[in-house]
Protein backbone atom coordinates (compact mmCIF):
# COMPACT_ATOMS: atom_id res chain seq x y z
CA UNK A 1 0.00 0.00 0.00
CA UNK A 2 1.42 3.50 -0.82
CA UNK A 3 2.67 5.31 2.21
CA UNK A 4 2.14 8.68 1.17
CA UNK A 5 -0.16 11.16 -0.60
CA UNK A 6 0.49 13.48 -4.27
CA UNK A 7 -1.47 16.09 -3.75
CA UNK A 8 -3.47 18.03 -7.05
CA UNK A 9 -2.99 21.37 -7.94
CA UNK A 10 -6.97 21.91 -6.85
CA UNK A 11 -6.24 20.46 -3.38
CA UNK A 12 -2.78 22.58 -3.00
CA UNK A 13 -5.06 25.44 -4.22
CA UNK A 14 -7.57 24.72 -0.80
CA UNK A 15 -4.32 24.20 1.42
CA UNK A 16 -3.08 27.62 0.09
CA UNK A 17 -6.32 29.61 0.86
CA UNK A 18 -7.17 27.51 4.33
CA UNK A 19 -10.13 27.66 3.11
CA UNK A 20 -11.46 23.84 3.18
CA UNK A 21 -11.68 22.66 7.18
CA UNK A 22 -11.89 18.91 5.54
CA UNK A 23 -8.73 19.51 3.61
CA UNK A 24 -6.78 20.80 6.56
CA UNK A 25 -7.87 18.20 8.96
CA UNK A 26 -6.74 15.03 6.22
CA UNK A 27 -3.39 16.87 6.06
CA UNK A 28 -3.35 16.77 10.03
CA UNK A 29 -3.71 13.51 10.35
CA UNK A 30 -1.17 12.20 8.37
CA UNK A 31 2.65 12.13 9.11
CA UNK A 32 5.36 14.24 8.41
CA UNK A 33 6.61 12.97 4.99
CA UNK A 34 3.87 11.53 3.57
CA UNK A 35 2.73 14.64 1.57
CA UNK A 36 4.18 15.26 -1.68
CA UNK A 37 3.46 17.27 -5.43
CA UNK A 38 4.72 16.75 -8.53
CA UNK A 39 6.73 19.36 -10.01
CA UNK A 40 4.36 19.40 -12.56
CA UNK A 41 1.56 21.17 -10.07
CA UNK A 42 4.61 23.33 -9.05
CA UNK A 43 4.49 24.88 -12.14
CA UNK A 44 0.93 25.13 -12.10
CA UNK A 45 0.91 27.68 -9.48
CA UNK A 46 4.22 29.32 -10.03
CA UNK A 47 2.10 30.42 -13.63
CA UNK A 48 -1.05 31.01 -11.20
CA UNK A 49 1.73 33.65 -9.43
CA UNK A 50 2.84 34.92 -12.78
CA UNK A 51 -0.50 35.64 -14.26
CA UNK A 52 -1.42 37.37 -11.01
CA UNK A 53 1.90 39.99 -11.35
CA UNK A 54 3.07 38.04 -8.10
CA UNK A 55 0.83 39.52 -5.30
CA UNK A 56 3.08 39.80 -2.15
CA UNK A 57 0.36 37.80 0.37
CA UNK A 58 -0.02 34.87 -2.24
CA UNK A 59 3.38 34.71 -3.28
CA UNK A 60 4.62 34.26 0.61
CA UNK A 61 1.70 31.35 1.20
CA UNK A 62 3.05 29.10 -1.88
CA UNK A 63 6.42 29.93 -0.50
CA UNK A 64 5.55 28.52 2.43
CA UNK A 65 3.68 25.79 1.48
CA UNK A 66 6.62 24.42 -1.21
CA UNK A 67 9.29 24.82 1.76
CA UNK A 68 7.09 22.45 3.41
CA UNK A 69 6.69 18.94 1.26
CA UNK A 70 8.55 17.38 -1.35
CA UNK A 71 8.54 18.32 -4.73
CA UNK A 72 8.84 15.31 -6.96
CA UNK A 73 10.59 15.95 -10.02
CA UNK A 74 9.14 14.62 -13.17
CA UNK A 75 11.59 12.07 -14.14
CA UNK A 76 11.57 8.69 -16.87
CA UNK A 77 8.97 6.67 -14.61
CA UNK A 78 6.36 9.32 -14.64
CA UNK A 79 6.62 9.95 -18.46
CA UNK A 80 6.58 6.68 -18.89
CA UNK A 81 3.48 5.69 -17.04
CA UNK A 82 1.80 8.57 -18.85
CA UNK A 83 2.62 7.44 -22.15
CA UNK A 84 0.68 3.98 -21.07
CA UNK A 85 -2.40 6.21 -19.22
CA UNK A 86 -2.68 8.29 -22.19
CA UNK A 87 -3.22 5.54 -24.62
CA UNK A 88 -5.14 3.67 -21.90
CA UNK A 89 -7.48 6.92 -21.68
CA UNK A 90 -7.79 7.73 -25.07
CA UNK A 91 -8.86 3.99 -25.85
CA UNK A 92 -11.65 4.31 -23.54
CA UNK A 93 -12.83 7.81 -24.25
CA UNK A 94 -11.45 8.98 -21.04
CA UNK A 95 -10.47 12.69 -20.98
CA UNK A 96 -7.93 14.85 -18.92
CA UNK A 97 -6.69 17.92 -19.33
CA UNK A 98 -2.77 17.20 -20.17
CA UNK A 99 -1.33 18.44 -16.83
CA UNK A 100 -4.04 16.49 -14.66
CA UNK A 101 -2.77 13.62 -17.01
CA UNK A 102 0.79 14.35 -15.95
CA UNK A 103 0.08 14.58 -12.30
CA UNK A 104 -1.96 11.10 -12.13
CA UNK A 105 0.65 9.57 -13.99
CA UNK A 106 3.45 10.67 -11.92
CA UNK A 107 1.47 9.73 -8.72
CA UNK A 108 1.02 6.10 -10.45
CA UNK A 109 5.10 5.94 -11.24
CA UNK A 110 5.32 6.93 -7.69
CA UNK A 111 3.34 4.85 -6.33
CA UNK A 112 1.19 7.34 -4.78
CA UNK A 113 -2.32 8.06 -3.77
CA UNK A 114 -3.54 10.68 -5.59
CA UNK A 115 -5.73 12.96 -3.72
CA UNK A 116 -7.89 15.80 -5.85
CA UNK A 117 -11.52 16.74 -6.09
CA UNK A 118 -11.64 16.22 -9.81
CA UNK A 119 -14.16 12.84 -10.32
CA UNK A 120 -12.39 12.13 -13.72
CA UNK A 121 -9.56 10.49 -12.14
CA UNK A 122 -12.19 7.87 -11.11
CA UNK A 123 -12.00 6.94 -14.37
CA UNK A 124 -8.62 6.30 -15.16
CA UNK A 125 -7.80 2.93 -13.72
CA UNK A 126 -4.69 0.97 -14.25
CA UNK A 127 -4.21 1.13 -10.93
CA UNK A 128 -4.30 4.78 -9.83
CA UNK A 129 -4.98 5.17 -6.19
CA UNK A 130 -7.47 8.52 -5.78
CA UNK A 131 -8.58 9.94 -2.88
CA UNK A 132 -11.51 12.93 -2.50
CA UNK A 133 -10.83 14.94 0.53
CA UNK A 134 -13.84 16.96 -0.13
CA UNK A 135 -16.47 14.38 -1.33
CA UNK A 136 -18.21 14.59 1.65
CA UNK A 137 -18.43 18.63 1.20
CA UNK A 138 -20.49 17.13 -2.07
CA UNK A 139 -18.01 18.70 -4.22
CA UNK A 140 -16.50 17.77 -7.41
Amino acid sequence: MSTFHLLDTNIVSHVIRGDEPRVRERLQGLAVGAVVISAVTEAELRYGLARRGHPEGLVQRVQAFLVRVEILPWDSAAAQAYGTMRAACEAAGTVLAALDMMIAAHALAANAILVSRDRAFARVGGGLLVESWLEDAGRH
